[in-house]
């Protein structure tokens, strides 16, 4: 626990109904955009959420004892690559996600990978203009392993492609706060 009543722990399949609930809550800050369809995307299943606990790539981070955020990682080609980090918007702006995203790091770390990455949306505030922030840089696609390509090709197969997506990465080495919080 930090001194700021926050626990990040492993996972479990336990934690699928806070899981959903904290999915389903970061929805909601798509409602009122062009991108209001994603707002109703269903959470993972209890299944998903099991692979990831199965490969020990998923975490909760709880505030008080209350699950507020979760990561889930696998590893793709050469890289731990975040499937999801999503925060309830009720505790966003105290870099919870960023932690989570250091957490990641560590657990590519542990597993001799130097990357990290993600897929992401190109214009919402907090998708990839965020994740620049924290260090990420857009991959093309000749940076791209082709397990990163085939996981963007099912992502556009259920419709995320309709609106601008990027693959992005960064190295494993989390990101001092000073140098987060200057935005570089």
């Amino acid at each position: 626990m930090d001194g700021r009543g926050q626990r990040v722990r492993p996972a479990t399949g336990e934690d699928h109904a806070a899981i959903a609930r904290i999915e389903r809550a970061a929805g909601e800050m798509f409602r009122g955009t062009a991108m209001e369809p994603i707002a109703d995307d269903e959470p993972p299943t209890p299944r998903d959420l099991e692979r990831f606990v199965a490969a020990d790539g998923a975490r909760i981070c709880e505030i008080d004892g209350v699950p507020k955020a979760y990561v889930l990682v696998e590893e793709l080609d050469d890289a731990a690559h975040v499937e999801q980090v999503s925060v309830d918007p009720e505790v966003a702006g105290r870099r919870i996600g960023a932690r989570l995203l250091d957490v990641a790091a560590d657990w590519a770390r542990a597993r001799g990978l130097l990357r990290l990455t993600l897929t992401t949306f190109v214009e919402i505030p907090w998708n990839a203009p965020h994740y620049r922030r924290l260090g990420f840089v857009d991959l093309s696609p000749e940076r791209q392993g082709p397990q990163l390509a085939a996981r963007l090709r099912e992502e556009a197969a259920h419709g995320l492609d309709r609106w601008p997506r990027t693959p992005m990465a960064r190295p494993v080495e989390p990101l001092s706060a000073s140098r987060t919080d200057r935005g570089r």
